[in-house]
């Protein structure tokens, strides 16, 4: 919501300043995106009066020009057709930045001649689009006036973001009220223009579909000279953001702007027979004010003629019944849409406008009369013409809703200790009406439902920095640990994600159908998707990773080790992940290895394997399992588990399908953390048992089999640790040959001696042990 100071002074009595203003907006819950001033940009250009032109003399089409602006005569080159002795208009000296030109001005020679500045169109100046010529002030113009303060462009201008419930700040009026509400000025009043009707209104108004417009006022005005805009009502508009058009359509959005009452206009030769507000039918369309057409839907509440659809209610007008500058004949429409209807007409169309921002959120029910006279008194003023009778259909809801208040409930439940006159005259300012114990909520408040929206309207505008700081009691004794294990392990495993150098990434729940279709598929749908790549909940992390990866290496990256936990959405639940995401180079180019290198399977599974440990599983106790499913390359990825029905991480690399539809780096490895998977810890309530390091030292011994080509390392060295689980208390792959007598693998066996050291013959009844596990697999000892 954009507005200038001056506009705000149409309704609000103060002297404050722009700045105390904006803080006190933010302070009340207005939050002020940023104040500007065009007339910065404007100030050094000046109004100048042309004494002198002359031919250039060498060049046909350009003058040589003696202009005042205040500070004696200055040569200026000009090609302006319209540049005379006499014309006023506007000088930027050497050293102006000419924005609309995008330079800045210097002193030069121009066909041989110098010109130490120059005379501005329009355009040049971003105030308007002419530029066949330069301005043209009026001849009494100040000269060496700012032409900002001159021409009223060194107005401020607030952006406040409007949070969906204040429906009532969608105005400038509304926020005036606040203003006033919050001290800074007083509330001027509301003037409505009385302009009666002169001849019955020729246009039949009628309502079909009272569930989406309960209530539709209209009235015609005849004889209108649809010109251009006055200029206050042109630079209000654009400093709101809006382009202005003609005088009719400019009031109807200025209005909407000032008072937060959309509006709309029609022209009456372009109609045929009276306006019906009825729910649209199965085939209709409407070629809208946008220049596109739609496709309605006989949930969309519509306005329509005789023959055709003209209007999507509350939204857009339509293009073939709109006013254009020949327009002499016009039907106003000021109506009442249902919230909800106007948001699902809106979301399945696709379609925003200003009207629809107001309408969905709520405008003020009681208000269509008031609406409706101050557009006419408008029209009539600026555009002349002859008002009909004002016809009205329908009711609009505007039963106050009443609420319950104690004036104690501020400080019980606000925190903020307020006195009951003080509350009762910040309810007063902002439009409530208190009557015994219970206060009327205006028509125009519709987010109002409970006594504790009465608290924040009071604790809001007597400001939440008066509310104290109070530490919470603390009891005596030990505290009671409050964190749950589910939090406790997502806190271990971030941070233990952090000290192995890996970089937190936070990455949008939603994401696209494909997307979705590439890991797994879509099960959680959003209604109301903020946009089609954002249509679904992830089933997966990798996707979010996915595209933050790109992102960093289009930027310069070289290597990226990102992890995130968060939800996936599948069938049933959501669940609890980590998902980390390697890619691009593991280490840069050297004099010894040359090229640089990458990431492969086994890098993430030495992660996935630390962060598990890092979370109490029992790594020692996993076992592998070679389908990782779909998302994975089927020969470099795995999954552990606690047995095939505990899974708790998929590691490896990248499907190269995957990679592809995801546009993420060749090469790219990952691991899958399943929190909601993890074993819980057996030590929850027990003290941790003593440190007690083995008196004896530990013996190796290594052995080599010969192995069938389809047996994992893995159940090899399993096989072998279950040999002896007193005795053996480690067991790794250190060595791996493949030559023409087939495969064979070297395995390092630890024993831990318990009280005494092992005999010879003990350690041969242990290597017996293990090769008799080793050969149930059908491996061999190697000679």
């Amino acid at each position: 919501m954009k507005f200038t100071l001056s506009w705000l002074k149409d309704h609000l009595e103060t002297d404050w300043s722009a700045d105390q203003i904006a803080e006190k907006l933010t302070a009340i819950g207005l939050e002020v995106e940023g104040v500007t001033n065009p007339g910065d940009l404007l100030a050094p250009f000046k109004v100048a009066r042309v004494l002198t032109a002359e031919r250039h003399p060498q060049a046909d089409k350009l003058q040589v020009l003696t202009v005042d602006a205040g500070e004696g005569p200055m040569q200026v080159v000009c090609g302006a057709p319209n540049a005379r002795a006499g014309l006023v208009g506007v000088f930027g000296p050497p050293g102006a930045y000419v924005p609309g030109s995008d330079m800045t001005l210097k002193v030069a020679a121009i066909r041989g001649v110098e010109s130490r500045g120059m005379m501005c169109s329009v355009r040049e100046l971003q105030i308007g689009d002419e530029h066949d010529g330069i301005i043209e002030l009026a001849q009494d113009a100040p000269v060496g006036t700012a032409f900002a303060v001159y021409a009223g462009l060194d107005d401020p201008v607030f952006d406040v973001a409007i949070t969906p419930n204040r429906q009532d700040c969608m105005g400038v009026r509304g926020i005036a009220r606040d203003l006033a509400a919050a001290g800074a000025g007083a509330l001027k009043p509301l003037t409505i223009p009385g302009v009666a009707g002169s001849f019955p209104c020729p246009v039949e108004i009628r309502i079909e579909d009272p569930e989406g417009c309960p209530a539709f006022f209209g009235r015609a005005i005849r004889g209108v000279r649809n010109g251009v805009s006055p200029e206050w009502i042109k630079q209000r508009l654009k400093a709101a953001g809006q382009r202005p058009i003609s005088a009719v359509v400019d009031i109807t959005n200025y209005v909407m702007l000032d008072h937060g009452r959309p509006s709309h206009a029609y022209d009456i030769t372009k109609l045929t027979g009276g306006l019906t507000a009825r729910a649209a039918r199965e085939g209709e369309t409407v070629l809208a004010l946008n220049g596109k057409e739609y496709a309605l839907a006989p949930f969309m509440t519509v306005i329509a003629d005789d023959a055709k659809v003209h209007d999507i209610g509350g939204i857009m007008g339509g293009e073939e019944s709109g006013v254009a500058d020949s327009t002499t004949n016009i039907m106003l429409e000021v109506a009442y849409f249902t919230p909800e209807r106007i948001a699902k007409t809106g979301q399945a169309l696709s379609l925003t406008s200003d009207a629809r921002s107001r309408f969905e959120r709520g405008v003020d029910p009681a208000f269509l009369d008031e609406g409706l006279a101050i557009l006419t008194g408008l029209i009539v003023q600026i555009c002349g013409g002859e008002a009909s009778e004002i016809v009205r259909q329908g009711q609009a809801p505007t039963t106050r809703k009443r609420v319950k208040f104690d004036p104690r409930r501020t400080l019980a439940l606000g925190g903020v200790d307020v006195s009951a006159e003080r509350q009762k005259a910040i309810l007063d300012r902002l439009g409530f009406e208190l009557d015994g114990s219970e206060v009327l909520v205006p028509t125009w408040r519709r987010d109002v439902d409970g006594a504790a929206d009465l608290v924040e309207e009071i604790a809001r505008i007597e400001g939440l920095d008066q509310i104290p700081s109070t530490p919470l009691d603390r009891t005596s004794g030990v505290a009671v640990p409050t964190i749950t294990r589910a939090q406790s392990v997502e806190r271990k495993l971030r941070r233990a994600a952090a000290t192995r150098g890996l970089d937190e990434a936070i990455t949008w729940s939603f994401i696209s159908e494909a997307q979705a279709a590439a890991v797994g598929g879509a099960t959680w749908r959003l209604a109301n998707p903020i946009s089609e790549d954002m249509k679904v909940m992830r089933p997966s992390l990798l996707p979010g990773l996915a595209s933050a990866t790109r992102r960093n290496l289009d930027r310069g990256a070289t290597s990226l080790r990102l992890f995130e936990i968060g939800r996936r959405y599948e069938a049933d639940a959501e669940r609890s992940t980590l998902t980390l995401l390697l890619a691009g180079d593991k280490a840069p180019r050297n004099w010894q290895s040359g090229k640089a290198r990458g990431f492969d399977a086994y890098d993430a599974k030495v992660e996935a394997l630390a962060l598990l440990e890092a979370a109490g599983v029992p790594v020692a106790n996993l076992q592998l399992f070679a389908d990782a499913g779909a998302a994975w390359h089927p020969g470099r990825s795995a999954k552990l588990g606690l047995g095939p029905k505990t899974i708790v991480a998929s590691f490896g690399e990248l499907h190269p399908r995957l990679i592809k539809e995801l546009d993420a780096p060749s090469g790219t490895v990952a691991a899958e953390l399943y929190l909601d998977a993890f074993p819980s810890s057996r030590s929850v309530g027990r003290a941790r048992p003593a440190f007690t390091p083995p008196s004896l030292q530990a013996v190796t011994r290594d052995f080599a089999f010969f192995v069938p080509s389809e047996l994992s390392a893995d159940a090899l060295v399993r096989a072998i640790r279950g040999a002896d689980k007193q005795a053996i208390v480690a067991a790794r792959i250190f060595d791996r040959f493949e030559g023409a007598d087939g495969l064979s693998l070297a395995v390092e066996v630890t024993l831990q001696p318990g009280e005494k050291s092992f005999t010879d013959q003990e350690l041969a009844e242990i290597a017996s042990r293990v090769t008799a596990a080793a050969q149930k697999l059908g491996a061999s000892l190697r000679g």
